[in-house]
């Protein structure tokens, strides 16, 4: 990894310190939530399918976790006129671990009252199951108003749908999309939440296993009157428009229409397809990208389903029990996986964190103890410079003597915790130029910190990493001087990764 080419180069260099500080939740809407802003302390229990306890966030953790809710996170797919905003984000647990999330940002006025809010996303917390994408957490801070849940790296059924690039979804997934969907309504449904908002292919998201799963974030209403039920009025239920009432059978009408689009490959309005389905024209609703590559029997019973959850009367409607039943016979591949199907790469797990414990220098480090680092970098000397230098000693002249004495100075100020003075030795040394030397670059960024200045300690452990592209003591340093300008995400990395150097190190019989 070459310093030249790290992500750390661009944008981080000439962050003002004064804009470290993490604004500071003013809200404390739940009385069992938890007090820190993290996850899972004194939050909802994790549920057995792995997802996260439910619980409170700060906002200085969201804002880390988006850059900022910075618009190349934005993973709507309306983009940033989109009504209510959804990115990504990598947020850091107590534990180290690093967990893409996605963040719904909403609109300023929609929740004016922050314990409604915090109510409702509770109420959608309690929520756990396999086939959703569950909701992990909620933030409160001023204006903002903001749903955490599981991020779904595979993109939606609309893009797999309508907008594919490789491959359209085979006949078998289609089914197998339909009946996971309509698993995760009927869960909903028995645990009291049967309301669904704007239920469509943008909704169905699919899992690091390609798994489809239905997003949390419809479950909670777009605002405080819920008036916004669908983002286009071609979609929405009769009865909707009618009075303006959200029903469970309003829900049914909607998993009618995505029905509609698995069959046909299109998103079509409802009104359209029922022409088409009052006269009884399967062959013509079919996806032709299928290329008849479908059972004639299974499309017959998905499009009688479609036509009962399309029905005008809301009575008239199947309910989430019946879509199950209807749907899981139906299933004809159950085990072939769900990325083979969609034809994206199989998720591979993390490899397992290394077993034996952080070197002196990596606990120092991943403890940000700048007193331990120092005395570390005394003892260690210059035993890792061996090597970086091609220079001979027969060919120093005065100047480079000159250049050495200075290093010598530079290294007396530094042991004597004369951090300012070994600053300007060792900074005498680099200018020269005819030589280069990790080690100080090292020294001089741990001055940097100890006079409080995390830029140009990050400048100096970038150099160091340039000069010596494998030394985890570079890496350290810069992961304690990301910490000091409040990039936690980043100074996570390196410190995985010089963990992973000195592992590789060791391996290969050098030592530390």
């Amino acid at each position: 990894m070459g310093c030249c080419e790290s992500t750390f180069l661009k944008g981080h260099l000439s962050v003002d310190t004064k804009n470290r500080h993490h604004h500071q939740q003013n809200h404390r809407n739940h009385p069992t939530q938890p007090s820190n802003g993290t996850e899972g302390s004194g939050g909802l229990a994790a549920g057995s399918d792995g997802a996260p306890a439910f619980a409170e966030f700060s906002l200085a953790d969201l804002r880390a976790a988006t850059n900022n809710f910075s618009s190349d996170f934005i993973v709507s797919e309306s983009g940033e006129k989109a009504p209510n905003v959804v990115y990504k984000g990598r947020l850091q647990d107590g534990n180290d671990n690093r967990r893409w999330i996605a963040v719904k940002k909403f609109t300023k006025h929609a929740w004016p009252d922050p314990k409604q809010f915090a109510d409702e996303a509770w109420g959608v917390g309690k929520l756990r199951h396999k086939r959703l994408a569950n909701l992990i957490g909620y933030c409160c801070d001023g204006d903002e108003r903001l749903l955490v849940a599981e991020y779904m790296p595979n993109d939606t059924l609309a893009k797999h749908l309508f907008h594919w690039e490789n491959q359209t979804i085979e006949w078998a997934m289609r089914l197998r999309v339909a009946l996971y969907i309509a698993e995760a309504l009927d869960y909903c449904s028995s645990e009291g939440r049967p309301l669904y908002h704007d239920l469509n292919a943008y909704r169905v998201l699919f899992d690091e296993n390609g798994d489809p799963r239905l997003s949390c974030f419809g479950l909670m209403k777009n605002s405080r009157d819920g008036k916004s039920y669908s983002t286009n009025l071609a979609y929405t239920p009769p009865e909707y428009l009618r009075n303006g009432r959200v029903t469970p059978e309003s829900v049914i009408f909607s998993f009618g229409t995505v029905l509609l689009d698995l069959l046909s490959g299109k998103h079509i309005p409802p009104s359209h397809a029922l022409d088409m389905i009052r006269g009884k024209n399967i062959l013509h609703l079919m996806d032709s990208h299928l290329e008849g590559n479908f059972s004639s029997e299974e499309a017959t019973v998905v499009f009688d389903l479609a036509s009962r959850c399309l029905q005008y009367e809301p009575r008239e409607r199947p309910n989430t029990k019946d879509l199950v039943s209807t749907l899981a016979p139906l299933q004809n591949r159950p085990d072939v996986p769900s990325y083979v199907m969609l034809g994206i790469p199989r998720h591979e797990e993390a490899p397992p964190t290394p077993q034996h414990p952080l070197s002196p220098m990596g606990d120092a480090c991943s403890r940000m103890d700048l007193t331990a680092i120092h005395q570390i970098l005394v003892m260690t000397h210059y035993k890792d410079d061996e090597g970086t230098n091609e220079l001979s000693f027969q060919e120093w002249t005065q100047q480079m003597r000159d250049m050495l004495e200075a290093r010598k100075r530079g290294d007396v100020a530094f042991r004597e915790k004369e951090f300012k003075t070994a600053v300007d030795c060792y900074s005498q040394f680099i200018d020269v130029g005819t030589m280069v030397s990790p080690t100080v670059y090292a020294r001089r960024s741990l001055c940097h910190l100890m006079c409080d200045q995390p830029d140009a300690a990050l400048r100096d452990a970038m150099q160091a990493q340039c000069v010596y592209p494998d030394w985890s003591t570079a890496f350290y340093m810069q992961a304690v001087a990301l910490a000091k300008l409040d990039m936690h995400k980043d100074a996570a990395d390196m410190l995985k990764e010089a963990a992973s150097l000195e592992e590789k190190r060791q391996r290969s019989g050098r030592g530390s």
